[in-house]
């Protein structure tokens, strides 16, 4: 079960993904289940059979200069209202709440401070 307001995902947005693929093999063991997307292969990250996080490739001009990096998503129990709240206290949003099937209802925001981070309500409550 997931928690509110605890980190729930994190995502490697990288410029080589089969070499951090191997790095992760390598050092760490995991494994690595393709998804196919629209604009893309997104790589699931599994320790043994759990899932533990994503990676995707940072391609197209809306990466130009952005190093790779880490992400980190939060679930809230409420995406919509919780971002609301959210732009009321002075964060950003940089991409609207939107779905993925049967994962779950995501918006990306900035905080006052300038930290980027994802909420999420994941589709699967037991999750």
């Amino acid at each position: 079960m997931w928690t509110h307001g605890h980190f729930y995902w994190n995502e490697l947005m990288s410029t080589d993904v089969a070499k951090a693929r191997s790095f992760y093999a390598d050092t760490l063991g995991w494994t690595f289940n393709d998804m196919p997307m629209p604009d893309g292969t997104y790589h699931v990250i599994m320790d043994g059979e759990q899932p533990v996080g994503g990676m995707y490739e940072m391609s197209g001009p809306q990466f130009e200069g952005v190093p790779e990096h880490w992400f980190a998503y939060i679930a809230v129990d409420d995406v919509d209202a919780r971002v609301k709240a959210a732009v009321e206290k002075g964060a950003t949003v940089h991409r609207e709440p939107f779905d993925v099937e049967g994962v779950g209802r995501i918006c990306i925001l900035q905080q006052p401070t300038g930290a980027m981070i994802g909420w999420m309500t994941p589709a699967n409550q037991d999750a």
